[in-house]
């Protein structure tokens, strides 16, 4: 599939492009975003390269890990809850369906769409990236 080749996403999922990954197994790899709403925003990509939900073949199986996720990630990062979302086509940045799951606490400044990112210092993301596995291994 010529579109995957160039595709940073499948490159995270071979393995091609480090990441700080959270969860892998044969339907999904999850993996901090390097632009985070939020210290712990993750991207949950599958391990087949389609652009768009439509796409998805296994739907159920790729939501259960998207559910996994946003039920561990408040206990996991002392968040009050999570913010899922996808763009298909129309603001995605990377064509190839991902899944944003992102912590929130009330008072965060999240407003509306217009959401202002940040970068993690150093050594931030491989202690949220590994909060997050501890807790989706438990």
């Amino acid at each position: 599939m010529p579109a995957a080749t160039a595709c940073p996403f499948c490159a995270i999922v071979t393995g091609d492009i480090a990441a700080e990954v959270v969860w892998r197994d044969a339907t999904v790899v999850a993996f901090l975003d390097r632009s985070p709403l939020f210290a712990g925003h993750v991207l949950v990509v599958p391990t087949v390269h389609v652009v768009t939900l439509p796409e998805l073949d296994d739907v159920g199986a790729y939501f259960e890990r998207v559910r996994r996720l946003a039920a561990v990630m408040p206990g996991a990062l002392d968040a009050q809850g999570t913010f899922v979302a996808i763009n298909n086509v129309v603001s995605q940045s990377v064509a190839h369906l991902h899944t944003h799951v992102v912590p929130r606490t009330k008072g965060d400044g999240l407003r509306g769409f217009f959401w202002p990112r940040r970068k993690y210092a150093p050594g931030e993301a491989a202690a949220v990236a590994r909060r997050l596995r501890e807790a989706l291994t438990d």
